[in-house]
């Protein structure tokens, strides 16, 4: 019996979403803060999956200037219809500020998308699109009741046709629906599907965190009234306790294979050294069968478990990224993110080739801004990150190196620095927006080699003046990177930077190469 192992996207991929076009199948997840957004995934098989590149990868698409950490891009979906692709998802602009809502079409999944078609009278978040037999499309969303909340973060699922001709919701809008459980909260990302004539609505509830579950209602009306599955939650984690594997278990979406069997996809996080979960909501993978027309996930288990049965479909896998990124294309790989919308000419794959160059901007890691930063996720409970850099800090404050970041008061910096005209190497620890420097060596050179090593909570930081020849500077609890200390919705990346720390500079750090590859043998869970 074949079987394969959950997490399907391991890191830093919540709120998945897919579709399927024939024999493919599309994956879409949510980004926040980080450009370009919302990366595209296809697959055969619906285990393995390959990046095709992402939806909103121009500034016209996606302006995040000044959006907090934790904000911007929400909970997209995908959908396809009469030979287009549809995303639809939510920028929120700021804790209290708007959450606008559009959609975006290709007519090829890879690219390129269409610009952002802003919807008017459409609150709330986590936006889906329904086609319906008959031609029609339809807007669902979350909203706050139209008689007020009975509770904290009481929320409406609602419905609106909309006429994709126009780009516009017309008609009435309808509420469908408040959710199974009495009293929770946080109604949110709804999916309409259509199956025997009835039309079910999937949605999330109790909060992205560990009372996370999926819970259905169906009609035989598209606008109601739905009836609430007496089984739900049909899916959840929160009864088995914080000690089980994979916690946080939502947020899900269905596809129907080729073959008429039926799977989800959902987010979850998988803690580790404790209730910590650095790597952020990862996408996760389970079989759905039916049972009196109402959906069992897992059946004899319900639950979402690390080794589950492989799909009644031909397995198919990629092609293996390189775990070493030498930076020799004029482009750079689909793995790497900016903080933010990218400003200015501050990273280069060109003046050097064989190298990338960032140069420096005053602005700080420690700033809600774009930094001349760029990063990748962090995948695994253990790893081994390195590069090579060859850089001298020009004048005071300016540093330049590798960073383990939650966000920009949360983080380790592991730094070449200068300081009244001394050069350091110098590992900060930045927690609840107070920096503390847990070691440092003094250096006088332009080339150095940095690393990074996890054993679950353990990071440990080394340095080299020759490869290979590593020397530990220091090793730390890293669980400041987990949500559960530093708050938000991201999980951990691991990024190169160069900072003139406030002040400007024309300087510039070239990295030769950057790897990154799990240490299989200690990942133990």
């Amino acid at each position: 019996m074949k079987t394969f192992k959950n997490p399907i996207l391991p890191g830093f991929y919540p709120d998945p979403s897919i579709c399927r076009v024939g024999e493919d199948y599309y994956l879409v997840t949510s980004t926040f803060e980080y450009f370009p957004g919302v990366p595209i995934f296809h697959s055969k098989d619906l285990v393995h999956w390959k990046q095709i590149g992402h939806i909103l990868d121009r500034p016209s698409q996606l302006n995040l200037d000044c959006t907090p950490c934790s904000k911007g891009i929400y909970a997209p979906t995908i959908r396809y219809n009469d030979g287009i692709f549809y995303m639809i998802t939510t920028f929120v602009e700021s804790q209290c500020g708007e959450r606008r809502n559009f959609y975006v079409t290709a007519t090829d999944p890879a690219g390129d998308w269409s610009d952002p078609i802003w919807l008017k009278g459409a609150p709330g978040i986590d936006p889906s699109l329904f086609f319906d037999d008959d031609g029609k499309a339809y807007y669902t969303g979350n909203r706050v009741p139209p008689d007020g909340q009975d509770y904290s973060k009481h929320n409406q699922i609602w419905l609106q046709e909309l006429d994709t001709n126009k780009n516009m919701l017309i008609g009435t809008s309808y509420g469908l629906w408040d959710g199974a459980l009495k009293n929770a909260h946080a109604q949110e990302a709804p999916h309409l599907y259509k199956r025997n004539g009835y039309y079910y609505l999937l949605i999330a509830e109790g909060g992205t965190g560990f009372t996370h579950a999926v819970t259905i209602a169906r009609s035989r009306s598209i606008t109601g009234p739905y009836q609430s599955a007496k089984t739900n939650p049909i899916l959840t984690h929160r009864h088995l306790g914080r000690d089980y594997p994979i916690s946080n278990v939502g947020h899900a979406d269905f596809v129907e294979t080729q073959n008429g069997d039926w799977w989800l996809v959902c987010l979850a996080s998988r803690p580790y050294g404790g209730f910590y979960r650095n790597l952020g909501r990862e996408s996760f993978l389970a079989p759905v069968s039916w049972e009196d027309d109402w959906p069992v996930v897992n059946p004899g288990r319900g639950v979402i478990d690390p080794v589950m049965t492989f799909p009644r479909l031909p397995k198919h896998q990629w092609s293996s990224m390189p775990a070493c990124d030498h930076f020799e294309s004029e482009t750079l790989a689909d793995c790497w993110n900016f903080i933010r919308t990218p400003r200015g000419q501050f990273w280069s794959l060109t003046e050097r080739p064989g190298y990338l160059r960032l140069k420096a901007k005053s602005i700080k890691l420690t700033e809600e801004a774009n930094p001349a930063f760029i990063g990748r996720r962090q995948q695994h409970i253990c790893f081994s990150a390195q590069t090579k850099m060859e850089y001298v800090p020009s004048q005071e404050r300016e540093s330049a190196g590798i960073v383990l970041l939650q966000n920009h008061d949360y983080h380790f910096r592991f730094e070449y620095i200068q300081i009244d005209q001394q050069s350091y190497l110098m590992l900060m620890r930045r927690e609840a927006g107070v920096d503390q420097c847990l070691a440092k060596v003094t250096l006088n050179l332009s080339t150095l080699y940095l690393k990074v090593e996890a054993d679950q909570q353990r990071y440990s930081f080394y340095y080299a003046l020759q490869l290979n020849k590593w020397v530990c500077l220091a090793d730390t609890d890293g669980t400041i990177l987990s949500t559960d200390k530093a708050g938000g919705f991201v999980g951990t990346y691991i990024g190169l930077y160069i900072s003139g720390n406030g002040y400007d500079s024309d300087n510039w750090a070239d990295f030769d190469w950057f790897e990154y590859s799990a240490i299989h043998d200690k990942e133990g869970v």
